[in-house]
């Protein structure tokens, strides 16, 4: 009985012990689950009341949290939740949920979710986690290095923020990553060899940063690697040929590096391949046959390169194939006909070659495309009319070709045609009356080319979304159609140098996007066009249907036919010109073009005593600038070339360009253009007159800077943005200045700003490479520029943000400029650098100054698609929207750079 005894209370002091380690658990359970209720709460992200239950005491009932069996946090997704303006966070604040309490999380996602500040270093106490993605929000900061402390990660996202500084080298250790996205960041540094230690990486993306160096040969090592992408970062060397050992690649895209060398033969052992993008980069030799045997491939871009020879027969072996560029190269040779039996594409771009041949009438058979540009070739023979069979065509682009023949009817069956470019070809014969059916046209080019007959009236009548016309330089003859001038949509029309008559209707005068220069028996109240009299040609024209022909007096008869023989006589100086020719007949290439017509050419060598020099008031690259009273008091500037550069081609097209481009261009702070004249003796533009001259002057004025108070320069800033906008956004084709500086804003007698000097703008083509020689003002010319040699609207940005901190400064920022990378002097305060002539801003306008600023040094960032467009510029201009309210002393250089 004893033994029995003893047996129970052994049982029984093992139950106590088993309950008491039960109950000790039970306590931690409660206590960790207790902490991460509470770290939630604290957040405030699930403060509204569409995030909870009512059960909001339980976290395991709010939105986005998934818990496991024991009632512990194991997800957060919060994505697309916008959490940034229901916890109205301020610049600079950091996620405010206490990482270390969630021991058991293993996924947080929150992408677009409106956060901004830095990355925690708190989240690589998250021993457990699997899937970390903070893509699209407003994050910045360096990467932290503490993220290498999550050994169980698999995903990792932060794409699409504002991360700065290197890539750390031990995020080699995360041995389990398959997917790792950095892309759209201000990274920099060199590639770091430890990614190739990643040796599960399924999916690599670094692309839209700023990283250097080359790509490291043990890349090749990352053998299930499906999708690599090094796009848009400054990489150089050669092709690294150990990218072929990743066989089981779908993706690969390096474009918009200086990637250099050939592109290997190996690399049609990427069998698995469907997009492959070389684009924009240095790549020379020719066109390896080898990528024929990428029969899976997609998409296949190698644009933008210095590859040479033949495209290849064997490229129609590409079945696949659904996009197809290889515009901007060298490549030579005829028009294979083999490209006809890629059916399923969608997109072909060979523009900018040297492609010779005619185009093969099997065209027809690519019915799937959608974008053709054969552009910038040595195309000859005529246009198939089986194009028209193409009938989900929206942009057919043949244009500065060699192709002759009439424009075929056919044409007219592109119902989904938006974008038509036949310019600068050899075309002859009448605009066919059928493309008045393709109401989806937005944009139709024709000039250059040997067009005869009548403007079809349809044209007009029709196309209710057309946007831009250009005839010009053909053989047109009659009466523009009425219906051109009622198109709702149209802001460009550029009819000029043809055979058109008849009188332009009233209220027409202030439209500077339409040319109609050159048409010798046009009249009306028009800029470069003569006033119509009461029995010229074009009234008796345009309404001898409806009118009464009234006998006049003899005597009053030969007045009229007098004054009419002294219109035509000066009117002979503007002169129709042969498409393409850049011939001058009699030494004349237009007439002076007057504001108020009549002033004439006599009028001008009067007011300026012959361009004597007391009447100067500047001189530029391009010639000396005159102060002229005209007969009636006006005051205008006049553009003068100089006498030994006007015999210099280079300096008559800059001359003649800028003619072009402000006859294009209407805005209120752009300067007005009243008139010109172009003769291989005398040459000048008239301006409108600018009392104040250069910003550059009034600056370097110690009393008239004084004057320039900080309210006239924010204004004067803001003033350029939305002129720069109107240049890049609203005309079509764009234009580039590609002169922005201090010396080329112009200032009113109310220190108004007007961007002038339009000598070296450059029109931007959708369809052409747009490379150009470097120009500009030394100091604000964009740093790409020196090794692109493309302009493109970014580099307006850029000598915007330098002017804007020039006049911030009161100087041109030099130095600066060149030390923004440096830490040190990113730390300096904003105040320290602003223009010591003028007091101190008061707390209104120095919210002003640092909204400025902060825009300023966006424009500046090194890499062109980092900074902003002056239309997201002007947009935020408008919009009023400012930074935080800190006091000026308190700012500095580094906190505007993480704003901006």
């Amino acid at each position: 009985m004893a033994s029995s005894l003893s047996i129970n209370s052994v049982a029984l002091l093992i139950s106590v012990l088993f309950y008491g380690i039960y109950l000790d658990t039970a306590v931690d359970f409660v206590a960790a689950s207790e902490l991460e209720a509470q770290a939630l709460r604290e957040s405030g992200w699930w403060s509204s009341n569409n995030m909870t239950t009512n059960n909001s005491s339980n976290p395991c009932m709010w939105y986005g949290i998934t818990c496991n069996d024991d009632a512990s946090v194991t997800e957060i997704s919060l994505s697309f939740v916008f959490l940034g303006s229901t916890l109205n966070l301020n610049f600079g604040r950091t996620l405010n949920l206490n990482f270390s309490s969630l021991t058991n999380l293993t996924s947080l996602d929150l992408r677009q979710a409106a956060f901004r500040g830095s990355i925690p270093r708190e989240i690589g106490f998250l021993s457990k986690l699997k899937h970390l993605d903070l893509s699209n929000n407003d994050l910045t900061g360096e990467f932290p290095s503490s993220l290498a402390n999550l050994h169980q990660l698999e995903w990792l996202d932060i794409s699409l923020n504002l991360i700065t500084g290197y890539i750390p080298r031990k995020i080699g250790f995360l041995s389990k990553l398959k997917y790792l996205d950095l892309s759209n960041n201000d990274l920099t540094g060199e590639f770091p060899p430890s990614l190739a230690n990643l040796a599960l990486l399924e999916r690599l993306d670094i692309s839209s940063n700023q990283i250097t160096g080359y790509i490291p040969h043990e890349i090749g090592a990352l053998s299930k690697l499906g999708s690599l992408s090094l796009s848009s970062n400054n990489l150089t060397g050669e092709f690294p040929p150990s990218l072929t050992n990743l066989t089981e690649l779908e993706l690969l895209d390096i474009s918009s590096n200086q990637i250099t060398g050939y592109i290997p033969h190996e690399i049609g052992i990427l069998s698995k391949l469907q997009f492959l993008f070389l684009s924009n980069n240095n790549l020379t030799g020719e066109f390896p046959p080898s990528l024929t045997n990428l029969t899976e491939l997609k998409w296949l871009d190698i644009s933008s390169n210095q590859i040479t020879g033949y495209i290849p027969h064997e490229i129609g072996l590409l079945s696949q194939l659904t996009d197809l560029r290889l515009s901007q190269n060298n490549l030579t040779g005829e028009f294979p006909q083999s490209l006809t039996g890629l059916t399923q594409l969608e997109l072909l771009d060979i523009s900018s070659n040297q492609i010779s041949g005619f185009i093969p009438p099997e065209i027809g058979l690519m019915q799937g495309l959608v974008f053709l540009n054969l552009s910038d070739n040595m195309l000859h023979g005529q246009i198939p009319s089986t194009i028209g069979y193409l009938t989900n065509l929206q942009t057919l682009s043949l244009g500065r070709n060699q192709i002759n023949g009439t424009i075929p009817g056919e044409l007219a069956n592109l119902k989904s045609v938006e974008y038509l470019n036949l310019d600068n070809n050899n075309l002859k014969g009448s605009i066919p009356i059928g493309l008045g059916s393709c109401k989806n046209l937005k944009h139709l080019s024709l000039s250059n080319n040997s067009l005869t007959g009548s403007i079809p009236p349809p044209i007009g009548l029709y196309l209710l979304l057309i946007q831009s016309i250009g005839f010009s330089h053909n053989f047109l003859s009659g009466e523009i159609p009425y219906e051109f001038w009622s198109l709702p949509s149209l802001n460009f029309l550029d009819l000029s140098y043809n055979n058109l008559t008849g009188k332009i209707p009233d209220g027409y005068w202030s439209r500077t996007s339409f040319a109609l220069i050159g048409n010798k028996d046009l009249c009306g109240n028009f800029k470069g066009i003569p006033p119509c009299l009461a029995t010229s040609p074009a009234i008796v024209s345009s309404e001898k249907s409806n009118r009464i022909i009234i006998f006049v007096p003899i005597a009053i008869f030969f007045l009229i036919l007098f004054v009419t023989g002294v219109l035509l006589l000066c009117r002979r100086m503007v002169k129709q010109t042969k498409p393409n020719s850049t011939e001058i007949k009699n030494g004349n290439l237009f007439s002076v073009w007057n504001f108020d017509g009549h002033i004439a050419y006599e009028d001008i060598l009067k007011a300026t005593e012959d361009f004597d020099i007391r009447y100067c008031i500047g001189t530029g690259g391009y010639g000396s600038v005159y102060k002229a009273e005209l007969p009636g008091g006006k005051v205008v500037a006049l553009k003068k070339l100089h006498r030994l550069e006007a015999e210099n081609p280079t300096f008559d097209k800059s001359f003649q360009n800028e003619v072009k481009v402000l006859a294009k261009i209407r805005h209120r702070n752009i300067i007005k253009l009243h008139g010109f004249c172009l003769h291989k003796r005398c040459m000048f533009l008239v301006y409108e007159y600018m009392e104040r001259g250069s910003l550059f002057c009034v600056l370097r004025d110690d009393t008239e800077a004084l004057e320039l108070d900080w309210k006239k320069r924010v204004n004067i800033i803001e003033c350029t943005a939305h002129a720069l906008s109107y240049m890049h956004h609203d005309c079509i084709p764009a234009i580039v200045h590609r002169d922005i500086s201090s010396n080329n804003i112009l200032l009113n007698s109310k220190l108004e700003a007007f961007v002038s000097d339009f000598g070296t703008a450059k029109l931007l083509h959708l369809d052409s490479s747009n490379q150009t020689l470097v120009v500009g003002t030394y100091g604000y010319i964009a740093p790409e520029l020196a090794y692109t040699m493309v302009v493109t609207e970014k580099c307006d940005v850029y000598s915007f943000g330098v002017m804007a901190l020039e006049i911030l400064m009161g100087r041109h920022p030099g130095e600066l400029l060149t030390s923004l990378s440096s830490l040190a002097y990113q730390n300096v305060m904003l105040h320290e650098i602003l223009d010591q002539r003028l007091p101190p801003p008061n707390h209104r306008v120095a919210q002003d100054i640092c909204f400025v600023a902060t825009i300023a040094l966006a424009c500046l960032r090194t890499k062109p698609k980092s900074r902003p467009t002056m239309k997201r510029v002007s947009q935020d201009f408008l919009s009023g929207r400012k930074p935080s309210a800190e006091p000026l002393h308190a700012v500095s250089l580094l906190h505007l750079i993480g704003d901006s």
